[in-house]
This record gives C-alpha cells, structure tokens and sequence, in this order.
C-alpha cells in the first residue's frame, strides 16, 4: 500500500513521526490532558483515559488560554508531550504553546484532518512544508 499524503499550512516545529490519536473533538491542553499520568482526562472528550504521550494527536480545533505554553513546556521536559499535533485549525495560542514546548504543529488542511486520518495510522510530519505522509 502506498503512503498518503495530505498538504496543511506549514507549521512549526521539528520533523515527528508516530503513530496516530484521532478524534473529531476540540482540544485545550489546559482542560483535557492530565500532564501526569499522560491522558485525556477530561470526561466529555472523546479520547477520555487514552494515552497521548508520544502520539501524532489529530483533532479538530484549539480552544484554550495561555496555560497552553507553560503545560506544553513542562510536559516535553518530562518527556510526557504528544509527538506532535494536527489540527484543522489552531489558535495562536495553542502555536505559541507549541513552540515553547517543541511540539510539531501543522495545521489547515486541504480537508478534515479528523477524517483523512485514522487511529493507529502511522503518520510522518514534516512542518516545514506541511506535509502530512501517512502509511
């Protein structure tokens, strides 16, 4: 089977492969992660108890506050950030957030990133181009 290969905007961060953690649900790092145990924590998201540590997450749109920076930065120092995020449309603080804490961020896509992209996919990101390559 060949790869797939979807086109957003370029984003920002380094190159991330993994495997991926989709839902078609927003996505505030402040409200939904529990930064300790590595899991959505909060109960009405459709990834409740899932592990995202190291995951591509793919989720629809960033919602949340400037807790994001600081969350995102204090995970990757344990080790206990996603691998990288997919969004179909992120917020600027959600990219500020990203950045401080070294997280790839790509996000406008040709389509809904939600539906092109499946749980356990296994899902290279390059955020220089914006190329999402999916096998």
């Amino acid at each position: 089977m060949s790869a797939r290969i979807f086109k957003g905007h370029a984003g920002i961060g380094p190159r991330a492969t993994g495997e991926a953690l989709v839902a078609d649900d927003n996505f505030s790092a402040r409200y939904d992660l529990n930064r300790i145990e590595g899991v959505f924590s909060r109960p009405s998201h459709k990834l409740y108890g899932q592990n995202y540590v190291g995951k591509i997450l793919v989720l629809n749109i960033a919602k949340g506050g400037v807790a994001t920076a600081w969350m995102f930065h204090e995970m990757a120092s344990r080790t206990m950030a996603p691998a990288a995020l997919l969004l179909n449309y992120a917020n600027p603080i959600i990219a500020q957030g990203a950045a401080f804490g070294g997280i790839p961020l790509v996000d406008r896509f040709d389509g809904d990133i939600t539906k092109l992209i499946h749980t356990g996919d296994h899902v290279t990101v390059d955020p220089a181009t914006g190329e999402i390559r999916v096998s």
